[in-house]
């Protein structure tokens, strides 16, 4: 990467009220600095304080994907190239220190070093409503799992009578007879009590599973019309290709390469090599939510692609274990994932 004299690289700091600029030369010279409102004319102002330095060759900003999201969408509207930067190194802040002012300079600088070359997510399409529908889906898991998790607590801790009456009843039963309690306004009793909230967290389990079911029912329409091909392959149904067509975003074409899509779920091998020892680790880094999308996708297929059953058999026989032969199977079917989506989404 080049960068020709008389162009600025900016670098953005991200806030949720306050975004800091830096401008630097194509030596790394800081122009200047400066602090703009995160609103629609403070991204106006922004954009001309660079441009007064001179043409804009490259701007790296923090969290694209959050604060950063609303400058970064501005900026490329106005044909400004943004490169998503990662937060400065632990080493780095603890020997040069850390302010808003340190961090947009680092920033500029990862540009200019090429250490920062990632395209951000444009969060504009069909797939930002994906993760918005993702989002809303695994929240309400987790409610209603603390909600059946307390409800069962209650009938465990609740007095023997009542307890003797909803002990044996299967969750569909207990959730319909704990939703018929009839309790007066005025009792505040300790049996009233105890009914009235194994009733109100019967009705949530009740709310959320509905909600849940609503928000699967778009989530598999959306990907049906997005990635017709993703669900074609074997083991990937509409929860693991939504996941995974989040993780590439709504521009695939900023992934030249599906090596670049193994790397971004965590499934390319880690270089570990030291003097005459040549060897790789796993690699722990990456997208967490599409890695166990391919974990789960390997596991189906393990036990229900006879393919798969034998290529593992063979690699059991070389000696492989079975964490081994899950990663090697992972990194194929990134393969396989992202050649689907990027032919979906070129058609």
């Amino acid at each position: 990467m080049t960068f020709t004299a008389g162009f600025v690289t900016g670098g953005i700091d991200t806030h949720l009220d306050i975004h800091v600029a830096s401008a630097l030369d194509h030596l790394g010279g800081v122009l200047g600095t400066a602090s703009f409102p995160t609103t629609s004319a403070g991204y106006r102002d922004l954009l001309g304080w660079l441009r007064q330095h001179g043409p804009i060759d490259r701007v790296g900003v923090e969290g694209t994907g959050s604060y950063g999201a609303g400058l970064a969408q501005h900026l490329q509207a106005n044909d400004v190239t943004v490169v998503e930067v990662s937060r400065p190194s632990r080493q780095v802040r603890r020997r040069h220190g850390k302010s808003d002012v340190i961090d947009a300079i680092a920033a500029a600088r990862a540009v200019l070093a090429g250490e920062a070359t990632t395209v951000p997510k444009s969060h504009d399409g069909a797939v930002e409503a994906l993760r918005t529908l993702k989002l809303l889906q695994r929240s309400a898991r987790k409610a209603r799992v603390v909600a059946l998790n307390q409800l069962h607590n209650l009938v465990v801790t609740a007095p023997d009578e009542l307890r003797s009456r909803l002990r044996d009843l299967d969750r569909k039963n207990l959730l319909a007879t704990c939703m018929a309690f009839r309790i007066r306004a005025e009792d505040d009793s300790l049996a009233a009590i105890i009914r009235f909230s194994l009733r109100e967290l019967a009705h949530r389990v009740t709310h959320l599973d509905d909600q849940l079911k609503r928000t699967t029912l778009r989530i598999t329409r959306l990907t049906q019309a997005l990635a017709p091909q993703l669900l074609e392959i074997k083991g990937v149904g509409p929860d693991v290709a939504a996941t995974l067509l989040v993780t590439i975003g709504d521009n695939p074409e900023r992934m030249r390469h599906e090596k670049s899509f193994a790397s971004l779920c965590g499934t390319s091998p880690i270089q570990a090599s030291s003097g005459k020892r040549n060897r790789h680790r796993l690699n722990r880094g990456g997208d967490r939510q599409a890695n166990a999308a391919l974990w789960r996708v390997a596991i189906v297929r393990m036990g229900a692609d006879q393919r798969t059953r034998d290529y593992v058999a063979r690699r059991i026989s070389e000696g492989r274990n079975k964490p081994e032969i899950i990663r090697c199977l992972k990194r194929y079917i990134a393969r396989e994932v992202f050649n689907a989506i990027t032919t979906t989404r070129r058609d």
